[in-house]
Formats: C-alpha cells, structure tokens, sequence
C-alpha cells in the first residue's frame, strides 16, 4: 500500500456560496466516512488562515506569519492508503465532488527502513 496526500489550496473553495456550507461539510464527512469504512483512511483536517500560520526557523527562532516566499497554501487535504495511484485518483474524485473544487494527489516517498521498521513494532 501506499500513502497519498489529497488537497486543496486555500481560498479553493471561495466560490461556494455561504450558505451551500453545511452541504458540502456534511458531503466532506460522508466522503471520509466512506474512506474509514474502506479501511484506506489515515487523516483528514481543514487548515486555518494562513495568517495564523508562525515559522519555526532553523535556530529555534518563532515568528508570525507565512513564509512570505509562498504564494500558495494548503486549505485542507486527506490522507489515504491505497493499492495504487488510480485508486487515490479515484478517492480524489469523491473527494472534489463532496467538496466542490479540484483536489491535488500527491505520493509520500517510502519512510526510511529504520522509521518503518519502529513503526510495525508499536
């Protein structure tokens, strides 16, 4: 199996009239409901404004706002486990139509042998 992040950019979903949200959420919540059930789920979240982002440089040092190198910025995303990038494709797909707007697939690099070796022992 392999992981996939499943997103959208910030502001992707502005064109939703106000007042369509409480239908889309409750799509959102079925389409990850399905996902639990087909036991390919790992994570789901909205993320906040990138205003309330903070930095954390290399030094330890925090300050407030995002990178302004950035123009983009991650609204929300799914994280699956799936047999390959057509399935992915296809649980983005139920995922676009719940949420009305495009959504990004993107594949995790394989995590280090040591990492994955702890992990199947915890």
């Amino acid at each position: 199996m392999t992981q996939y992040l499943i997103s959208f950019n910030e502001g992707a979903m502005s064109h939703i009239p106000a007042a369509d949200f409480p239908a889309v959420g409750k799509a959102a919540a079925a389409a990850v409901l399905e996902a639990i059930d087909a036991g390919i789920f790992l994570f789901a979240g909205g993320l906040l404004e990138p205003p309330t982002t903070t930095i954390v440089a290399t030094d330890g040092r925090i300050t407030q706002g995002p990178n302004p190198a950035y123009q983009d910025f991650i609204g929300g995303f799914t994280v699956v486990d799936v047999p390959d990038r057509e399935t992915a494709h296809h649980w983005a797909a139920k995922i676009a139509a719940a949420c009305r707007c495009a959504q990004d697939v993107r594949e995790f690099m394989p995590l280090p042998p040591e990492v994955a070796t702890r992990l199947s022992k915890a």
